[in-house]
């Protein structure tokens, strides 16, 4: 009973009113980019491995990938695309705003189950932030797999995924990316920009809100295991790391489907998941990309909450410094 009138004591979670914008923000947009620049070479990797055919695979895995991306791409080879995607920052403030300002207004509405309002908000989010970095996404993941292998031309040869005939050798990197959004612009026109939109809400929407809702139902598990004294920000990475491995675990075929049906320029959703299935499997398509799709995760998802809640605490209005936990 102590236990539970000290843990009370505490503000466990920090609303949107309760901080200063003027520092959350900034600082928070610069923690994302941040993260994101050190997470980026898995989802390079993982882009890869989500597009080679089971029968012609030029990777073996996560670590095999790494080794040869690194051995004839450079370094800069797992940095392919990151120019493009960091637009993801722009979406990224949007998805804060509208997670946090969605919270309020449920719970404005009496709606004051922490998950529940977790769920809907983290929906909610991943609506408006896929609307803006979807077509930046279809852009980078071209980008990501051209030029691979001993000879350049790996991810053309191994898995078949230059349908727009880029010719990208020998030209500088913004000149390829200008060249692919000519082409999908020109074959395309603007749709082609959001090609795999629905794929990608059909995998995020529902990523993202089930990440939120995991995130704080292991939050209140961890609460009652773990003991009273122990940092509550240590803890709030802990639940965020076994909220995306748990994600991760149950979105995973989706994001193939969708990573496939941007770069091949396959029909639809309906007819990628087809193709796929068929490809690899029910087993194959559930582990395709799996591994470095779960290091990404878990380790963004203890990063960006490391980040995310230390910057909260930091933005808090005065009024509730005393009320917060570290």
């Amino acid at each position: 009973m102590a236990m539970r009138m000290d843990q009370t004591q505490y503000i466990r979670t920090i609303e949107w009113d309760m901080m200063d914008k003027s520092k959350f923000l900034p600082l928070s947009t610069l923690s994302s980019f941040t993260v994101r620049t050190i997470v980026y070479p898995l989802t390079v990797i993982k882009t890869r491995l989500q597009i080679q055919k089971r029968t012609n695979p030029y990777y073996s895995g996560l670590f095999d990938a790494a080794k040869k991306i690194a051995r004839y791409e450079g370094i800069s080879g797992l940095y392919k695309g990151f120019w493009v995607t960091s637009f993801q920052i722009v979406s990224g403030v949007f998805y804060v705003s509208t997670y946090e300002q969605v919270r309020v207004l449920l719970q404005a509405n009496n709606i004051e189950n922490n998950r529940v309002r977790a769920l809907i908000a983290g929906g909610c989010a991943s609506i408006v932030g896929q609307t803006i970095i979807v077509p930046f996404d279809v852009i980078g993941q071209h980008v990501m797999v051209l030029g691979g292998g001993v000879d350049g031309k790996m991810s053309l040869s191994a898995i078949g995924v230059n349908p727009l005939r880029i010719d990208y050798e020998g030209k500088p990197r913004r000149k390829v990316v200008a060249d692919i959004i000519r082409k999908v612009y020109k074959v395309d026109g603007v749709k082609g920009f959001y090609r795999g939109y629905f794929a990608s809400l059909c995998t995020y929407v529902p990523n993202s809100a089930l990440w939120w809702t995991f995130y704080h139902f292991y939050q209140d598990k961890l609460c009652q295991l773990l003991p009273i004294d122990m940092s509550y920000l240590l803890l709030q990475s802990m639940a965020a790391t076994l909220g995306g491995l748990t994600t991760t675990l149950l979105t995973n075929p989706l994001d193939a489907v969708r990573a496939r049906l941007q770069v091949q320029r396959l029909q639809s959703m309906r007819h990628t998941f087809s193709s796929l299935f068929r490809e690899e499997g029910a087993f194959g398509m559930f582990t395709k990309g799996l591994t470095p799709r779960l290091v990404q995760s878990m380790t963004f998802s203890w990063a960006i909450i490391l980040g995310y809640e230390t910057i909260k605490r930091i933005s808090v209005n005065q009024e509730y410094r005393s009320q917060i936990r570290w």
